[in-house]
């Protein structure tokens, strides 16, 4: 049972954010910060990464693990309505895979970064390695 009522979920619901997430914004910050330039949310490209390296041809996609279904502790299903956020999450990783799909094909490398290692703060070397690799 949840604490609160439907429309109270809803509401809170409604206010996460989709752009401009607190990861994200740490992930630009240190790119920045390490002399990197970059676009965010590029219409162009399949899906809007969040950060675009466009002269090395890099597209970053910072992702929540609640929301993309990564196998972490900060991934777990909601114990109300479990089909729903099955079936929600399950869409959001065939959408990621389908993009990933267009944006390699187009001639793009994409690197992906979940939001739990943006919490430990162990994305830095990896990042770093795999823009290295790519460019």
């Amino acid at each position: 049972m949840d604490i609160v009522s439907r429309k109270k979920r809803s509401e809170m619901m409604s206010n996460i954010k989709g752009k401009n997430t607190l990861p994200e914004m740490m992930v630009r910050n240190y790119l920045y910060s390490r002399g990197y330039r970059y676009k965010i949310h590029e219409i162009k490209l399949p899906g809007k990464p969040d950060i675009v390296l466009a002269r090395k041809k890099i597209a970053i996609e910072v992702r929540g693990c609640f929301w993309h279904g990564h196998r972490c502790r900060l991934a777990s299903i909601p114990k109300t309505n479990r089909s729903f956020w099955i079936k929600k999450i399950n869409g959001n990783k065939l959408r990621d895979r389908n993009n990933s799909k267009k944006i390699r094909k187009i001639g793009y490398n994409l690197i992906v970064i979940h939001e739990c290692r943006v919490r430990k703060g162990n994305y830095k070397k990896l990042l770093l390695k795999q823009i290295k690799k790519y460019a």
